[in-house]
């Protein structure tokens, strides 16, 4: 500890993570790392079938190419720690490394939460104005979104982060979650976290809700479309271009609404390991396996790659 006008500042932090359940350790080692491998192998997949197939050159593969990127980038600045947790009995984080955690956590998040709002976009443009999507999502398009993506979140993990940097923790160190998180980190802070919760509340405002509200209009109108349309074959069809989309979508926003839209002081520790374990895991490795099992391009893709790889 260093000392600061009769106050200890926290050099390090201990992750509680699942210590205060022995019975579960190894079954949640063995759980988080099947989960972990099937995240990175399936994401790695995803991005080298993409890169590799001339047939997956359509915006929308672009973006999933991206999300795969995303879903790397998420279950890995997390999950390593948490084994490493699981295997020893106490687990301790210093203090960079935590904001170094919450920064890469808090990018992937937030542009997981922005690109799947694109994506409903792009979705929407294929399926209502099919005539024109060639021209609205043109390369250009959709590199510019990708990028402003990948920016915005940036300098919005680099807000959270810096003014968490700021912060005086000097009194317990104990995160009572399996990595660095806003609420939790904000409750062990002996300053003001006035700002910090502000702050919170907006990124809340505008990466859940809002985006969310912008995804539900998208498939508002994706659906009114599909309704119009009169064979049954053609609505199958269309349903079927979006509906990996929406499931992911699905299942990312219950995680994200049951640990993030709630003020600090209400945070739940159990509760919020659980939906933690489930953006952090489930949903990375989730991912790729719907939208391969799903989609017939890429199923095509798998087929085209394993005799390659028997050579």
């Amino acid at each position: 500890m260093l000392f600061s006008s009769n106050q200890s500042l926290v050099k390090e932090f201990v992750l509680q993570g699942f210590s205060e359940h022995p019975e579960l350790r190894l079954p949640l080692l063995g759980c988080f790392l099947s989960l972990y491998t099937l995240a990175l192998v399936g994401n790695t997949v995803i991005i080298a079938l993409i890169s590799c197939s001339a047939s997956l050159r359509s915006p929308m593969y672009f973006f999933l190419f991206n999300l795969a990127t995303m879903d790397i980038v998420c279950t890995s600045s997390v999950l390593p720690k948490a084994l490493v947790g699981l295997v020893w009995e106490e687990n301790t984080i210093s203090f960079p490394g935590c904001m170094a955690q919450l920064f890469f956590l808090l990018w992937s998040l937030s542009s997981e939460l922005l690109l799947l709002t694109v994506m409903a976009y792009d979705r929407y443009v294929a399926i209502c104005h099919p005539l024109h999507y060639s021209s609205i999502m043109s390369p250009r398009l959709c590199v510019a979104l990708a990028s402003g993506v990948w920016l915005i979140c940036a300098v919005n993990a680099s807000v959270h982060t810096g003014l968490m940097v700021q912060l005086s923790f000097c009194g317990p160190n104990l995160i009572t979650h399996f990595f660095c998180e806003i609420p939790p980190l904000l409750l062990l802070s002996c300053s003001p976290t006035l700002v910090n919760s502000i702050m919170t509340v907006l990124a809340d405002a505008f990466y859940g809700v809002i985006n969310f509200l912008l995804t539900l209009m998208s498939y508002g109108f994706i659906i009114a479309s599909i309704l119009r349309i009169r064979s049954a074959e053609g609505k199958r069809r269309a349903f079927s271009t979006c509906s990996s989309h929406l499931l992911v979508v699905s299942v990312y926003y219950s995680a994200v609404f049951c640990s993030y839209i709630s003020p600090a002081s209400s945070y739940g520790p159990e509760r919020n390991k659980v939906s933690g374990a489930l953006y952090t895991a489930l949903s990375p490795t989730l991912n790729p396996i719907i939208y391969s099992l799903r989609n017939t391009e890429v199923k095509n893709a798998v087929g085209r790659l394993i005799p390659l790889l028997k050579r």
